[in-house]
């Protein structure tokens, strides 16, 4: 049985953040399914054990318990720098770099991402109603002004960051993915650097076996 545990769905964007790190680690790892129609992340035992927030994914590492998918991975990143893909560096500068490509994930691209996300590609999976146009067109917008930013910084790096693959990549790849699958795609398409880098790390071979993880498990 494998030391590192996965609390999760495969739906989830923030659970396929976390697998999309294990697997560039080479990490052996076992995903524990949540129910969340049952809502067995609300239960106390998932609140007092995993996550008193309920939400997914949650990680074991032996008797290390962690919570939200960018804590986790670079956790994961840090403990296991060795083993696997370089997603951190040691270098101070290249880790400040890291880190704030990083904070613009997390604070400037994915507050309008996810919203997208939901709009356009979980709402059918879950038979909500159709998309609130207003929020797409609103969110759309957003996004397109982060992308500009992304054009521009990707037409002097290769990746985000620096020349190398790093977190700061890897933590857009779910959002990336459910939007390629939707009008939202022209955002990332019809900026040239920004296109080449998404046909780039969406071709990575571990993001390659979270999606077939994710298609076996929905």
């Amino acid at each position: 049985m494998a030391a590192i545990k996965v609390h999760g769905i495969p739906l989830s964007t923030a659970t396929q953040r976390v697998l999309a790190t294990l697997y560039e680690k080479e990490l052996e790892f076992e995903l524990v399914p949540v129910d969340i129609k049952a809502k067995e992340n609300k239960k106390p035992n998932f609140l007092n054990c995993l996550n008193p927030f309920g939400q997914v994914p949650a990680l074991e590492d032996g008797d290390l318990k962690l919570f939200d998918s960018r804590a986790i991975n670079k956790y994961i990143a840090d403990e296991y720098a060795g083993k696997g893909t370089r997603l951190a560096f040691g270098d101070n500068k290249k880790k400040a770099i890291i880190g704030v490509w990083m904070e613009v994930e997390a604070h400037q691209f994915d507050s309008a991402a996810s919203k997208l996300t939901w709009e356009l590609a979980l709402k059918p999976v879950y038979g909500r109603v159709a998309p609130d146009k207003a929020v797409v067109e609103e969110n759309e917008a957003k996004l397109a002004k982060v992308l500009d930013i992304y054009d521009s910084r990707l037409a002097q790096s290769k990746y985000l960051a620096c020349e190398s693959f790093s977190l700061a990549d890897l933590h857009h790849l779910p959002t990336i993915q459910y939007l390629l699958a939707t009008e939202a795609k022209k955002l990332f398409y019809s900026r040239p650097h920004v296109r080449a880098w998404v046909a780039d790390i969406t071709a990575r071979p571990a993001w390659c076996k979270v999606l077939c993880h994710v298609e076996a498990l929905s």
